[in-house]
């Protein structure tokens, strides 16, 4: 089976089925009282504004020529004064009212027409927000960042309109289709012939338009989301845009996304200044007609087969209430365009909302640290010993001070290949990455990851934090498969420090503070006493000088990514995030590879004391860092090739030796055997992003 091309978004946006009834069934529901409360004031309104033209034609036929009685439909005649002047007041007072009552549920249907438009979007703005959250990293592997931003923000946005204003609309203009058709038959049917005529060529003018339209406003969502990438990108680069003299060339790309968007905009916009002219074409000429034959019946009588009297006040009633009849006639091609616009972005919603989460707590997951299986083990393998239940000596110092985690760590023939486009065809996977992996670390021991860039050291680890889930093999913490206990229990016992530190736009405090919320009890403790731990942490990360150096110290704003920090700066705070979290295993990804040698001494010292009663892992390009570590792994082409410690792989001659001679200068460059298979492993690399990309793979030649 081949898997489909498309990313998972597209084709599950594609799998969407009626979305528009979707979104009134899953959201609509629960805010209904709004929604009802607005119609029925829209109606209403809509009614109370047909009254004046039917009360003036009323009283010019009664009071003014004396043509005909005074009567009003649905109104018994008893009720209705006889006499000229008490029949002129009422008029007056009927039409002074109904503007009232228009005015009043205009007000009320506005306000809750607008909080349920506003309730149903926040809904799905968050609830979108929350499944991309919990969709695993296969899905921002393949994801632009733009497009899932087009989905939180303009697509959410364009359901609101849709919502508020078309939903609305559209019940207006069906109030007033048939409120007015209603009072043009039951004065004059003959002549509503001619008013109502052009009704049936609208349907059929709208339902060519919505065929041809749907497919264009697909389109111009799916440019949205190119667009926006292309703005996040430039923006969150500008300092690499800047440097390496290419804002032309960032010009370039947005201009190209731009003007896509332009094309498509415009092809939307060719069709409605061809449905919009036409609709008031057609309402217009019904107008006209009206005019024209009504106006010869009056001077003439009942043209052709017509027979029926027509008064003045008739007369002007068709006049006024045909004019009325143009205008929601005329704007259906509004209500259309909203309709189409929120179709589309709610198939996108859908689509994002539908994409299977892979990773994710079983039904019957337990809580790392807290309740054990009977048997001692884990449900998917065998157990090891150092379980937290059995733990002697350090493991259970170990597990007391990290929540009931010991921090015994085993994989059992690991493997794993990248999930490919699995989340369209179950059976697509790229090849693997990792092939028979196993070792063990027991709590407190540091375990190196070494090996060429490639090896797949990163993603060994990604694989603890359940970023991804094995291929196959299973890895276990005091003895539990990790995909046997919750996933919120597992990450909060694994800290992080990788090479690229993530910082959010706010104080220093607060980016400490990050990720501490349900693990630090801030509604019980005393900000003083928040304070005191931020500060501690700091310390240990040999951040707190600096930190005390600026103006206003751990209130100081950092900006966006930490930009007004150095690249030490920002490790550091990385460092004391993770000494707050006091996890029970801790995970360095290449942590001081980006600094001067004066700040990794800092950081290493800071790592040293963080790393002294925790298992760590380390992953290091520079030996020198893990010299001391318990037992280093040497990974080459998604293997373990070499294990033992700093010496014993140095005696044994191999990969690691020979990396750690060409470091430490006592070699002047790897064998060429060694190069070669580098050489090979990226060149692999780059036909495969070629030809998932597309691209010729001819072209690496150039």
């Amino acid at each position: 089976m081949v898997a489909d091309e498309r990313n998972a978004f597209e084709v599950y946006r594609d799998r969407v089925d009626r979305p528009l009834g979707r979104l009134f069934h899953e959201y609509g529901a629960s805010e209904a009282h709004w929604l009802v409360i607005g119609m029925v004031a829209n109606v209403v309104a809509r009614v109370a504004g047909l009254i004046p033209p039917v009360v003036l034609g009323v009283a010019i036929d009664a009071v003014f020529t004396g043509s005909g009685p005074y009567t009003l439909p649905i109104v018994p005649d008893a009720w209705l004064p006889t006499a000229e002047a008490p029949q002129f007041r009422l008029s007056v007072i009927l039409i002074f009212g109904s503007f009232i009552v228009t005015g009043v549920f205009t007000y009320v249907y506005g306000i809750a027409a607008n909080n349920f438009a506003h309730r149903v979007m926040h809904a799905v703005r968050t609830d979108s927000f929350d499944q991309m959250q919990r969709l695993d990293m296969t899905f921002f592997d393949d994801k632009q960042t733009g497009e899932v931003m087009s989905v939180l923000n303009n697509d959410a946005s364009n359901l609101e309109v849709f919502l508020d204003n078309a939903l609305q609309n559209s019940a207006r203009l069906g109030v007033m289709v048939v409120g007015i058709a209603t009072v043009l038959v039951y004065y004059n049917y003959e002549l509503a012939v001619i008013t109502l005529a052009a009704i049936p060529l609208m349907f059929l003018f709208t339902l060519w338009f919505m065929r041809a339209v749907e497919p264009r406003y697909v389109a111009q969502r799916s440019v949205v989301g190119d667009l926006n990438t292309a703005l996040e990108n430039a923006l969150s680069g500008v300092e690499l845009v800047k440097t390496s003299n290419t804002e032309a060339h960032e010009s370039e790309r947005v201009e190209d996304a731009s003007f896509s968007y332009f094309r498509r905009t415009m092809s939307i916009l060719r069709l409605n200044y061809v449905y919009r002219p036409g609709m008031e074409l057609l309402a217009g000429l019904a107008f006209a007609a009206t005019f024209a034959v009504g106006g010869f019946w009056l001077a003439n009588g009942p043209p052709g087969p017509f027979s029926t009297e027509l008064t003045v006040g008739t007369f002007v009633t068709f006049v006024l209430l045909t004019q009325q009849f143009v205008a929601p006639l005329a704007e259906v091609s509004n209500i259309i365009d909203q309709y189409e616009n929120a179709k589309a972005s709610c198939e996108r919603v859908f689509g994002l909302r539908d994409i299977p989460v892979r990773i994710e707590d079983d039904d019957d997951a337990i809580e790392l640290g807290g309740q054990t299986r009977s048997d001692g083990g884990s449900k998917r393998g065998r157990g090891v010993d150092g379980t937290v239940d059995d733990a002697t000596g350090d493991a259970a110092d170990a597990a007391a001070d990290h929540g009931g985690v010991a921090g015994a760590v085993e994989y059992d023939e690991v493997s794993f290949a990248y999930p490919g486009n699995a989340l369209v065809d179950p059976e697509d996977a790229d090849e693997e990455v990792l092939s028979g992996v196993s070792f063990s670390a027991d709590p407190g021991d540091t375990v190196a990851l070494v090996g060429p860039t490639g090896a797949g050291k990163s993603t060994l680890l990604k694989l603890l934090l359940r970023l991804y889930d094995v291929t196959d093999g299973a890895i276990r913490v005091d003895g539990h498969d990790v995909r046997d206990v919750t996933v919120e229990s597992l990450r909060s016992s694994v800290g992080y420090v990788a090479q690229d530190t993530t910082l959010f736009d706010g104080t220093i405090a607060e980016n400490i503070r990050y990720g501490r919320f349900t693990r630090i009890d801030e509604a019980d403790a005393e900000e003083s006493e928040v304070r005191e731990r931020v500060v501690e942490a700091a310390k240990a990360a040999e951040a707190h000088e600096f930190i005390a150096s600026l103006p206003n110290g751990y209130e100081t704003r950092i900006g966006e990514r930490g930009v007004k920090l150095s690249g030490g700066q920002r490790q550091r705070l990385a460092i004391a995030r993770v000494v707050l979290q006091d996890p029970a295993i801790l995970i360095l990804d290449e942590a001081t590879s980006a600094v001067d040698t004066e700040t990794e001494m800092l950081i290493q010292r800071s790592l040293d004391r963080l790393a002294a009663d925790r298992t760590t892992f380390v992953i290091a390009h520079r030996l020198s860092t893990v010299t001391d570590a318990d037992t280093a792994l040497v990974l080459e082409d998604g293997e373990v090739v070499e294990r033992g410690s700093h010496d014993e792989l140095l005696a044994a001659d191999g990969l690691y030796a020979k990396l750690w001679g060409v470091q430490a200068g006592e070699i002047d460059e790897l064998p060429e055997e060694f190069v070669e298979r580098a050489r090979e492993r990226h060149v692999d690399r780059a036909v495969e992003r070629a030809t998932e990309s597309e691209v010729d793979a001819e072209s690496l030649d150039d």
